[in-house]
């Protein structure tokens, strides 16, 4: 098994730090702070959203709906890009992963960045050979420690057992939410016929019936959405 790394924390300035080492064009697209899923909150987030990354507390309840809904193989989901996890820790790169491959800020990707050449090879091999190209990347694993320091709350060592994780929601272009998450089996159907303009309040409604109702005494629920830059 490869190292872990040290943790990502919730925070759309590393995100956008992450996404310029690696070669996405923030003045096009970068992160925002979702400070709550009620109507007015919503509205503050820069629209449209092309992919909201949730990050949530690991509880039993949330391991055992994981491992009653892993019972089954997920649905197909044509032209979506995802990545088994095979590094402990590193679910914040691969949620960000998942965002950028998964949305139109793809085509804010620069061409011949590491970025654009991870992407670009995993969208042509099998989900196994995927986590062993994230194993061998030197570029991404250098971006992320570099991020991960950079936190405004101390980093965690990346041997600590952290019962936090992040996962993707991104609208498939037939108009489904799906769930992007690499300790599952593949991607996840959540909803059917979402606007192309209404990606943040069906994620909003399922991160609330789904992960929040589940566990309603939980508070350590933090949600960025990728976006169009201000």
């Amino acid at each position: 098994m490869p190292s872990p790394w040290v943790p990502l924390e919730a925070n759309p300035a590393l995100f956008a730090a992450w996404c310029t080492k690696l070669g996405l064009d923030t003045s096009q697209y970068t992160f925002h702070d979702v400070f709550g899923l009620d109507d007015e909150l919503l509205a503050m987030v820069p629209q449209p959203a092309e992919a909201v990354l949730l990050l949530y507390p690991i509880t039993s309840r949330s391991e055992a709906q994981r491992e009653q809904e892993d019972m089954n193989p997920p649905m197909p989901v044509a032209h979506m890009l995802w990545f088994p996890q095979t590094i402990g820790n590193a679910c914040g790169t691969i949620g960000l992963l998942h965002a950028i491959a998964n949305s139109r800020a793809w085509d804010a990707v620069g061409a011949d960045t590491p970025l654009a050449k991870l992407l670009t090879r995993a969208r042509h091999v099998a989900p196994e050979e995927r986590s062993r190209l994230l194993e061998a990347s030197q570029e991404l694993s250098t971006a992320h420690a570099a991020v991960a320091e950079q936190g405004q709350t101390e980093a965690p060592d990346a041997q600590d057992d952290v019962n936090l994780h992040f996962v993707a929601l991104v609208r498939s272009p037939t108009g489904q939410l799906v769930e992007l998450d690499g300790r599952r089996r593949g991607p996840l159907i959540r909803a059917n016929d979402v606007p192309a303009d209404g990606l943040l309040p069906a994620a909003a409604h399922f991160i609330r019936a789904h992960y929040m109702a589940q566990d309603p005494e939980q508070v350590q629920f933090s949600i960025v959405a990728l976006g169009p830059s201000m």
